[in-house]
């Protein structure tokens, strides 16, 4: 069984990330560095593209780097299951006018690659080398990656191969297992991973990117991603609350924005191996970003006066045809078309944004014209970018170094405390507690806002001028807590929802989990086209894993609900399409 030659990039990455080098001599004794053995291999070099392929299992690729499991192409620019879950929730544009047509079964197969070939291969490669060495530091991290990993596949595709899956050639076509078992595996695994965070290591990694090798820090973040699981079940799992508020009366999870469970991207180098933040390296390039923002987050930021709008989103113009000059066909063709009666009738934004704000509604796929250097694009939160001081430069011009912004140096939010407080006030809401879901709400803006604004360093040419005054972000904070006090029902859940998904920017998988466990917010922009087919409650099984594995048959659509989410099926939940 061969190892990948990603072992020898990743050395070179987490060079590029520790800003210092790994020892490789030994690869000299193999006959081809670029085919390493099991008994040649060593614990580190698998616990370090481990951690890798982790990040980018989260939040794609750039460039379809041979060392990594992505490929360019396919509706899914950059891959990752994160960019998957904000464009359903609205947090990132979707460019196409239907669903099906947009998640097909071969824009999923990077991500299950990366998965099973990359993430779970290289575990169980390490595994035994660890056990014997006595690393339990390693195995600890691992059961950690492993367990995040497969409830996340969980929560994207239903039922995966698990039990029998990478155990190749003794099992070629590996079966299903339910969600709920793959989930209760994920707790098993965490528990364990505890204990190795624990008990005696005969040595710790020599890079570990996340937490420095600090197991406290790391137990808090395992019994914090035990506490997604629990909320992420409560609707069929009549425990998963006692469980749930058996650990937050522990105090052993995280709590404080200082033991947040990040992936850092340095963002020192664009060659391969490219260690810049994937959406900064889609986005900060000498022809313009490639995404288009959404304009249903930033109309809500912006009619809402949220104080995060300059770090979320850079803008590269300050005219918007048919806002600030006229309507031009040529570089935004919608500002020339009369919104859809849907929209209309709802009374959702359509087209354009004013003040510069140059971004696409859900739904809209018209091409691309030559806007590249007009779309407003990913700001210094939480990609690394631009922040926005009014400048309105072009995005990364090679003559211009200075419009690089932070270089990609952002991150990828996992497990975040303000996550727990949103968490703990959905539980609060749906527990009829409105006054404690008030707290826990305004404690999550509040920790979110703070970490966002704190980003603003990474852009060394920023001006701060622009930053929003303290008086202006506790005036937002009040507003939104008074206005969730002031309401009930439908209205609480909106308001609970739209902060939850505006504090998530970055983190789509905790946005489309929430919105089918919930079916809020029912304001969301709906698609441009009028039925559009059945929102995803899931994604189709990858056309690799169809084709190759006997055992798995394709969906019949994307509306199979995974196990976890009850709610009424069909075209009225969630309760925005």
């Amino acid at each position: 069984m061969k190892i990948r030659s990603k072992h020898i990039a990743m050395s070179l990455f987490t060079g590029l990330l520790m800003m210092t080098s790994c020892e490789v001599t030994e690869l000299d004794i193999t006959n081809d560095p670029n085919f390493l053995t099991p008994d040649l291999a060593a614990p580190d070099f698998f616990i370090t593209s481990i951690q890798e392929d982790f990040a980018r299992q989260l939040d794609g690729d750039v460039s379809g780097d041979p060392n990594d499991n992505f490929v360019t192409g396919g509706f899914q620019f950059g891959d990752g299951l994160s960019p998957l879950g904000m464009e359903l929730t609205r947090i990132m544009q979707m460019s196409s006018r239907d669903y099906e047509s947009t998640y097909q079964d071969s824009d999923v197969d990077d991500e299950w690659d990366n998965a099973y070939r990359g993430i779970l291969f290289d575990i169980r490669l390490m595994t035994p080398l660890a056990e014997e060495a006595g690393q339990t530091r390693h195995l600890g991290i691992t059961q950690f990656i492993e367990a995040y990993t497969i409830s996340s596949l969980v929560d994207f595709f239903g039922d995966i191969p698990y039990t029998e899956a990478v155990q190749a050639p003794e099992i070629v076509n590996a079966t299903l297992d339910s969600g709920a078992s793959v989930y209760e595996a994920a707790l098993a695994l965490l528990d364990q991973a505890i204990i190795n965070f624990t008990n005696t290591a005969s040595a710790t990694p020599p890079t570990e990117l996340f937490y420095g090798n600090d197991y406290t820090k790391w137990v808090k973040a395992a019994n914090t991603l035990k506490l997604k699981l629990y909320l992420q079940t409560r609707l069929v799992d009549p425990g998963a609350i006692d469980a749930f508020n058996a650990i937050v009366n522990s105090g052993d999870y995280i709590t404080d924005t200082a033991d947040d469970f990040d992936f850092v991207w340095p963002g020192t180098s664009a060659a391969q191996p490219d260690n810049r933040h994937p959406r900064y390296g889609l986005n900060y390039v000498s022809n313009g970003p490639g995404d288009y923002a959404s304009n249903w987050l930033i109309n809500k930021m912006q009619t809402s006066n949220d104080p995060r709008i300059r770090y979320y989103f850079y803008r590269q113009t300050n005219e918007v045809p048919g806002q600030e000059i006229p309507a031009d066909e040529q570089t935004l063709r919608c500002s020339l078309q009369t919104p859809p009666g849907h929209y209309t009738a709802g009374g959702f934004t359509f087209c354009n944004l004013p003040n510069g704000y140059w971004g696409r509604d859900h739904g809209d796929d018209e091409g691309a014209p030559p806007d590249g250097p007009l779309r407003t694009t990913w700001g210094v939160y939480p990609a690394g970018g631009r922040f926005d001081d009014d400048s309105f430069s072009p995005v990364a011009q090679p003559t211009d170094p200075l419009s690089n912004g932070g270089g990609g140096a952002g991150i990828t939010p996992i497990l975040n405390a303000f996550m727990v407080d949103f968490w703990r006030a959905e539980i609060a809401l749906a527990e009829g507690n409105a006054a404690l879901a008030q707290g826990f709400l305004e404690a999550g803006i509040t920790k979110q806002m703070a970490k966002a604004r704190s980003f603003v360093s990474v852009d060394p040419n920023a001006d701060l001028s622009f930053e929003p005054l303290a008086t202006d972000v506790t005036d937002f904070i009040n507003g939104v807590v008074s206005d969730f006090g002031a309401a009930s029902g439908d209205d609480q859940w909106n308001i609970l929802a739209e902060s939850y998904f505006v504090a998530h920017y970055g983190n789509g998988i905790e946005t489309y989990n929430f919105y089918r466990r919930t079916g809020f917010p029912n304001s969301l922009q709906p698609n441009r086209e009028l039925d559009p087919g059945s929102f995803p409650r899931s994604m189709f099984y990858p056309n690799q894993a169809v084709t190759s594995n006997s055992n798995i048959t394709q969906k019949a659509n994307l509306a199979v609900q995974v196990f976890w989410d009850n709610n009424p099926a069909g075209p009225s939940f969630p309760r925005s399409n």
